[in-house]
């Protein structure tokens, strides 16, 4: 691929997580949440793990290696995603969510099930 498609392709990204960013919600944007040095060292663990099989998927785009063998490692990138959504779910469904409801604040529900949607596309 010649450097004047890549930078094209890397434009058209660039504007698409602009659009994403500008569409965000304004409570959204100002929601945090505070993790404990545990949780947040595993969190970072397993998403530079991830990240590192992405490279590898893009080193193996770079060296033309068979599609099939890409497939496989596309594959392992998903399951890794998933449990990385996994124990993120859960622990926000343990920390966030059962505050919320006993502080009263039960529009979080709302904004569970309409997480579960995302999630389940």
């Amino acid at each position: 691929m010649d450097n004047e498609k890549l930078e094209n392709m890397e434009n058209v990204e660039a504007d698409e997580t602009v659009e994403k960013e500008d569409a965000m919600c304004e409570n959204c944007a100002q929601k945090t949440k505070e993790r404990s040095g545990k949780e947040y060292k595993d969190m970072i663990n397993r998403l530079s793990r991830i990240e590192g099989q992405i490279r590898g998927i893009k080193g193996m785009v770079e060296k033309d290696v068979y599609c099939t063998d890409i497939l496989v490692q596309v594959a392992a990138v998903n399951a890794a995603l998933n449990s990385f959504n996994r124990v993120l779910l859960a622990n926000h469904i343990k920390t966030c969510v059962t505050q919320d409801i006993r502080d009263g604040k039960e529009e979080t529900v709302d904004e569970l099930i309409q997480t579960l949607k995302k999630l389940m596309k």
